[in-house]
C-alpha cells in the first residue's frame, strides 16, 4: 500500500505538510506560566483513514528527572494491517520548564521498512546527532549538523503547543528539528469548534499548523484541535494528504 496509510504517519509528517526546507535559527518560547505538563498520563487515540477503521496510537507521559518524557505507539488493526502492517514506537526527552527537545528515538516498522533511529541534541556544542540503522539490509548512517537555540522534535511539538497561549488570531511559531534540518512551523489557531468523541463532547480550538514550502505544500493539510481550557488537550488531529486523510480521535484519557 503506497499510501502508508497508518497512525503513526500523523505524527512524521505533521511538521512537514508545508514545512520549509533547509537550517533556520529560531527558539522555542517557554511554556506559559503556570502550565504543567503530564506526568503520569495514557492518551488512546483511534486512528481512521478515510471512512476505514485504521489503527490505534497510545501516548504516555512521564517524569524523567527534570525532563518529560513521551511514548508514542502506533498500530495498524483490522483490514488496513492486512494490506499494510505499521508497528511504531517513539520516544522524547524534553526539558520540562523549557521545552527544549534532548532525544528523540523511532523504531518503525512499515511494511517491509524496518528503522531504528536516534536523534539526540548536543546543545552545549550546538549540534544534533543522528544515528540510523536499517533492520533489513543492515545498512547504518552517522550525521552530525549545526543546531541553533532551543528546539522540539516532531512528536513533542504536537503537545509542547499545549504549554503556549491558544488565542484566536494569534499565531506563534515552533522550530522543529529532525535529521538534519530545522524548519519553522507556524502555528495558526483558527476558531473555536466543539467535538465530539466517544468520550463525550469537547469545546475545542482549532490549531492549523503550516509553513511557506515543501514536499507536500499545496497537496495537504494539518489540523489539530486542542481543548478550550488549561490543559489544551489534543482530542482530534487531522491530516488530508492527497492520498487520503487521516484523522485521530481521542478515545482513553487516565492517568497512571
Amino acid at each position: 500500500m503506497k499510501t502508508r496509510a497508518n497512525a503513526a504517519v500523523f505524527f512524521c509528517a505533521l511538521f512537514f505538510a508545508g514545512a520549509s526546507h533547509g537550517q533556520q535559527e529560531a527558539t522555542l518560547s517557554p511554556p506559559r506560566p503556570g502550565y504543567s505538563f503530564p506526568q503520569r498520563q495514557a492518551l488512546t487515540y483511534s486512528v481512521d483513514w478515510r471512512v476505514f477503521p485504521a489503527g490505534t496510537a497510545v501516548v504516555h507521559f512521564e517524569a524523567a528527572g527534570d525532563r518529560e518524557r513521551i511514548l508514542a505507539s502506533a498500530y495498524t488493526g483490522g483490514a488496513i494491517n492486512l494490506l499494510f502492517h505499521v508497528a511504531d514506537n517513539f520516544q522524547s526527552d524534553f526539558d520540562r520548564a523549557k521545552g527544549c527537545s534532548y532525544d528523540f528515538d523511532k523504531q518503525t516498522v512499515e511494511g517491509r521498512r524496518q528503522i531504528n533511529s536516534t536523534l539526540h541534541l548536543d546543545y552545549a556544542n550546538s549540534k544534533s546527532i543522528l544515528d540510523e540503522k536499517n533492520m533489513v539490509n543492515g545498512q547504518t548512517k552517522h550525521m552530525e549538523s549545526p543546531v541553533h537555540g532551543c528546539l522540539t522534535d516532531l512528536l513533542t511539538g504536537v503537545f509542547y503547543a499545549s504549554s503556549q497561549p491558544l488565542i484566536l488570531g494569534h499565531n506563534f511559531v515552533i522550530p522543529v528539528v529532525d535529521a538534519s534540518r530545522t524548519v519553522l512551523v507556524t502555528m495558526k489557531v483558527e476558531g473555536r469548534e466543539e467535538i465530539k468523541t466517544s468520550l463525550g463532547a469537547f469545546k475545542t480550538i482549532r490549531v492549523q499548523p503550516t509553513a511557506d514550502a515543501g514536499v507536500v505544500k499545496n497537496r495537504g493539510n494539518i489540523w489539530i484541535w486542542y481543548t478550550d481550557d488549561d490543559r489544551h488537550l489534543p482530542v482530534q488531529m487531522r491530516a488530508r494528504l492527497f492520498w487520503g486523510t487521516i484523522t485521530f480521535r481521542l478515545i482513553g484519557d487516565e492517568y497512571k
